[in-house]
């Protein structure tokens, strides 16, 4: 099941779903990173985490039950220090912490969406009729 938190207004969780992502698609072209959860017997419709301008990553391939939340300071640092790019960067950005059961992920973008439906898991992600945006955040 896809929630949205219902933790206390200064917590820093904006999105968390109990369900397995996979790294599907990286286009550094793009700066777009996708993660994919696929139908199962419990959902029927593909949930995905579509990141946009993505500037850097650090990420397992597999995450279960997924929280993300804004980065801690710490984490900020270092996932600007990995992109290589200037401090200013990252106050223009997202510095995301995808925590699940694996471990805690980074990522640093300007836009990052989860979008459910459609019930092929080989189909790029495209906001229509068959998908709709359930959380998003710039």
């Amino acid at each position: 099941m896809t929630t949205r938190s219902n933790r206390s207004p200064d917590d820093s969780v904006a999105f968390s779903s109990e369900r397995t992502f996979r790294v599907w698609r990286y286009g550094v072209g793009h700066y777009q990173l996708l993660l994919r959860a696929v139908p199962d017997e419990t959902n029927g419709a593909c949930l995905d985490l579509l990141f946009e301008g993505v500037a850097a990553m650090k990420l397992s391939a597999r995450l279960e039950s997924i929280e993300i939340a804004v980065a801690s300071a710490d984490e900020t640092r270092e996932i600007v220090e990995i992109s290589g790019l200037p401090e200013i960067w990252a106050e223009r950005s997202l510095a995301l912490a995808l925590r699940s059961r694996g471990g805690t992920g980074l990522v640093l973008c300007k836009r990052a969406t989860a979008l459910i439906g459609g019930a092929d898991p080989v189909e790029a992600p495209d906001v229509s009729a068959e998908q709709n945006v359930i959380w998003s955040s710039r």
